[in-house]
C-alpha cells in the first residue's frame, strides 16, 4: 500500500462554463490557481462524451463516444501533474434519458450545466508511469 499524509489549502465551487470541455475547464482552473494536487465531486449534465474504459490485458484505454445529451448522475476524480502539467483524472457515472448508466474515465464532454466541489492541497501530486498496470500514477 502506498499512503502520502496530505494538507488542505483552499477549498472551490467551480461551475464550467456552458459549452467548455467538462475536463479541461478543471485543468484550466487549477493551472490559473496553480493547484497541483486537489481531489474533487460533481454533478450536472453534457451535451455529449466520451468515456474511457481501460483494458487490464492489453493496458490501452477504448473509447466510448456519445453524441446526446446525458446527465452527470455522480463524478469523483483528483488533479496531479502530468508532464508538468494539471491533470484532472475524472470518472464519471451519466444517464441517458432511460435511465440507462454509461460510466468510465470522462475523457471529454460539452459542458451544459456543472457543479463540482474542489479540495486543494498543500503538496504536489505527480504522476509516474508504473511498469504493472500500464498507467501514469500519482503519489
Amino acid at each position: 500500500m502506498n499512503v502520502r499524509e496530505l494538507s488542505v489549502s483552499a477549498e472551490y465551487l467551480v461551475r464550467p462554463e456552458y459549452g467548455a470541455d467538462w475536463r479541461e475547464e478543471l485543468e484550466e482552473f487549477a493551472a490559473r490557481k496553480d493547484v497541483e494536487s486537489a481531489w474533487f465531486t460533481g454533478l450536472g449534465s453534457l451535451q455529449d462524451a466520451e468515456v474511457w474504459y481501460y483494458d487490464q490485458a492489453d493496458q490501452e484505454h477504448r473509447s466510448v463516444r456519445f453524441d446526446e445529451p446525458v446527465e452527470v448522475a455522480a463524478c469523483v476524480g483528483n488533479v496531479s501533474l502530468l508532464d508538468g502539467d494539471p491533470f484532472a483524472h475524472t470518472h464519471v457515472v451519466c444517464s441517458r434519458a432511460s435511465g440507462q448508466a454509461l460510466a468510465g474515465h470522462l475523457d471529454a464532454g460539452t459542458v451544459f450545466a456543472g457543479e463540482l466541489y474542489l479540495r486543494a492541497f498543500e503538496e504536489p501530486l505527480e504522476r509516474t508511469y508504473d511498469d504493472v498496470t500500464g498507467l501514469d500514477l500519482p503519489l
